[in-house]
């Protein structure tokens, strides 16, 4: 299904995994997915856009809640399958765990030189006083954006557009389920602007990649997701660390990386870190930074061999952990690419 200018400038393609967006209102007003043709006469702004716009499926559509890691692997599939004939990709996604499936997809897509941007929407397209429109129209140009001088892409990087904020996927965080302004990125400032006009931050995005695409196709879900809270019990803990195939495990800590310092609590990290189990130390807080070392109560850390994740989302930390450890490299390797900055996600000092 196509909308098609004669003399497009650009080509898209819309991969349409479910979610708001792509859906409106039946006769006994429940919601239902739609077909292109219907989006077409519910947003006839789209024929304003001089470009070629094709849509796929992804497959039944499918509530964003639902979303599973093999949903991540056939949309990078399906845009390595396609690379070469569009100019750039705009993925229609559910809210709720679109800032997972974007920080997978950042991980997935190597050396990435066009723009994925994963939106949706908070009302139907159907709705009377829906974002629908506005979001899959302006992500749909800024796919298709160019430098103005270099007539290169403009943001080689899977991204992600809601409201009026173009941000990168991997620092995107889902911060509200009733306004507009559903996404944010605390530790990290916006791409671009939608205003009157599209305003990019060049200095913010990232260049060209200089190699080819690579797009990986394994992701490890041997991986756990530990929010500390007073009151914690070695037995829960425990009951999670001493899964027989664990081989990751983020920890949600207090402020900048601190952890209680009691012996059993330390002990059981130390034996999950002895197995290989790779632990992830990143912040319970949206803004700041994991630092590790600057109270006791997170000295410790370090010396258990759990890496500091500075200043990264849950959703990017736990998306590259089953990336890392998809690679299949052995726990020291593994710690030291957790380390790294792999794709902007996050700002090493």
């Amino acid at each position: 299904m196509a909308a098609t200018p004669e003399s497009p400038q650009s080509s898209i393609l819309v991969i349409y995994t479910g979610g708001t967006a792509g859906m409106a209102y039946n006769k006994r007003g429940e919601l239902v997915p739609m077909n292109f043709e219907q989006i077409r006469r519910k947003m006839p702004e789209l024929r304003q856009l001089n470009m070629l716009v094709e849509v796929v499926n992804l497959g039944e559509p499918i509530d964003s809640s639902n979303v599973t890691t093999a949903d991540w692997l056939r949309m990078a599939a399906l845009i390595a399958e396609k690379y070469d004939q569009y100019d750039g990709f705009v993925v229609l996604h559910g809210t709720d765990t679109m800032a997972y499936s974007a920080a997978a997809l950042s991980f997935l897509l190597e050396n990435l030189g066009k723009t994925v941007v994963f939106t949706g929407a908070q009302v139907p397209v159907g709705g009377i006083r829906t974002d629908a429109r506005r979001n899959l129209v302006t992500a749909l140009e800024m796919a298709a954006a160019r430098h103005p001088m270099a007539k290169t892409v403009r943001v080689p990087e899977v991204c992600l557009f809601f409201n009026d904020l173009l941000i990168r996927g991997n620092r995107a965080k889902k911060v509200e389920s009733q306004q507009y302004d559903a996404f944010r990125s605390e530790n990290y400032p916006p791409l671009a602007q939608a205003g009157i006009e599209l305003a990019f931050h060049d200095r913010h995005i990232r260049l060209l990649p200089a190699g080819k695409l690579c797009v990986h196709q394994r992701l490890d879900e041997r991986v756990a997701l530990i929010r500390l809270f007073p009151g914690l019990s070695e037995r829960v803990l425990r009951a999670q660390l001493e899964l027989d195939d664990l081989r990751g495990c983020v920890l949600e800590t207090y402020g900048s990386g601190n952890a209680p310092t009691t012996p059993w609590f330390l002990q059981c990290l130390r034996e999950a870190s002895d197995r290989g189990v790779v632990l992830f130390n990143v912040s319970q807080c949206e803004e700041g930074r994991v630092l590790q070392g600057r109270y006791e109560t997170s000295a410790y850390l370090s010396d258990l061999g759990i890496v500091g994740g500075d200043d990264i989302t849950v959703e990017a930390a736990i998306t590259k952990l089953m990336f890392v450890l998809g690679l299949d490299l052995g726990p020291a390797q593994s710690r030291r690419l957790m380390a790294q900055d792999l794709r902007g996600e996050i700002t090493l000092l």
